[in-house]
């Protein structure tokens, strides 16, 4: 597959992603070289990596962080800066992210602080980084239970993106990486979005072709608008209340923590009903956009209680201002609006109609 150019790297595919990291670590001679895992990617990822990683006889540090949404902190981030600066890391030092999208966000945020910047390196091993959390510069942590609340924009070097490592991956975190993939395609094409329904008709080796798809739709929205000020909210789409959801679920000692893919396939059909309340969207798309993800992802039960709790985090969505909640929804599929405003109780109704 050929090279990706974005804004500020270059996403590379499978055997090409070593043949470019290592030109990268012989031209610019980083003075050292972290690798930053967590426990899942330490042992079924890291072993593999190494054996094709030429470093030239520069030092190489491996740092390990537990896995999950719930270690992707501040405290884990002052973990890492400590690690590297006892391990003597300069700004010559060179990051590189290997695991899914909470090592390729906290790594590139932790790059992105130390010492005012250090260069980072990205090598997305699940589905949801490959196709979402490691294109287009987007760093950071949570905020207790509040996702992604403390970050920068900041691209790394380049983006390594080799498939084989979707072997390691248990199908539940397959499945969460695919809702976003039906996401890029509900907010710009609806030919890539049928394409994705009907699953039956293609096979284990069309996923490259699909993730590379994914990636393309991506970059082309945050190359035109890099710092979110206009067209990239869109990719927004399902995560004001999937967000909400994510947060809700994890901050709650009582409920299963949902996976990203999870929350974010109930936030869309959330959103989707409310673009038939605010957009025109049609009951037929409404219909087959419900279905189309409930193919892929089982429903989850919301009581009455939990979801005027949800509501209540939606005012510390990143896309609100002067204290209103704003979304991204549908006039039609592949053709999304920005910034619209819904009221609390259409957001229930959304509710009823998704328990329903």
């Amino acid at each position: 597959m050929e090279s990706i150019s974005t804004k500020n790297a270059v996403v590379h595919f499978n055997s090409e992603v070593y043949t470019e990291l290592n030109n990268y670590i012989k031209t610019k001679k980083p003075s050292k070289i972290f690798v930053l895992v967590d426990t899942n990617t330490h042992d079924y990822c890291l072993p593999k990596f190494l054996e094709r990683l030429e470093s030239d006889e520069i030092a190489v540090e491996v740092m390990e962080m537990p896995n999950g949404e719930e270690h992707k902190s501040i405290d884990i981030c002052t973990g890492v800066w400590e690690a590297l600066s006892e391990y003597n890391a300069d700004r010559k030092s060179l990051l590189i992210n290997l695991g899914g999208g909470v090592v390729t966000d906290l790594g590139g945020f932790v790059a992105s602080t130390y010492m005012r910047g250090i260069p980072y390196i990205n090598i997305p091993t699940s589905l949801l980084a490959m196709v979402d959390a490691s294109v287009g510069g987007k760093t950071g942590v949570d905020l207790g239970a509040l996702k992604n609340q403390v970050g920068v924009i900041n691209e790394g070097q380049l983006v390594g993106v080799d498939t084989s490592f979707l072997d390691t991956l248990p199908q539940n975190e397959m499945v969460s990486g695919f809702a976003e993939m039906l996401k890029h395609g509900l907010i710009y094409d609806e030919a890539y979005w049928n394409t994705l329904t009907h699953l039956e008709k293609l096979d284990i080796s069309d996923l490259d072709r699909l993730i590379y798809e994914s990636i393309v739709i991506k970059n082309q929205v945050v190359t035109s608008d890099p710092k979110e000020q206009g067209l990239r909210k869109i990719l927004n789409f399902g995560h004001t209340i999937g967000h909400a959801i994510e947060s809700y679920f994890l901050e709650n000692a009582d409920k299963t923590p949902l996976l990203h893919g999870e929350a974010i396939a109930i936030g869309m059909i959330l959103e989707t009903y409310l673009s038939t309340k605010v957009c025109g969207l049609s009951n037929e798309h409404l219909a087959e956009i419900t279905n189309g993800i409930l193919k892929t992802f089982s429903k989850v039960e919301i009581n009455k209680a939990d979801q005027n709790h949800i509501i209540e985090l939606l005012k510390y969505d990143k896309k609100n201002s002067h204290g209103v909640v704003k979304f991204v929804l549908l006039e039609a599929i592949g053709k999304p609006k920005l910034d619209c405003v819904i009221s609390n109780d259409l957001i229930l109704e959304a509710f009823d109609y998704y328990a329903n």
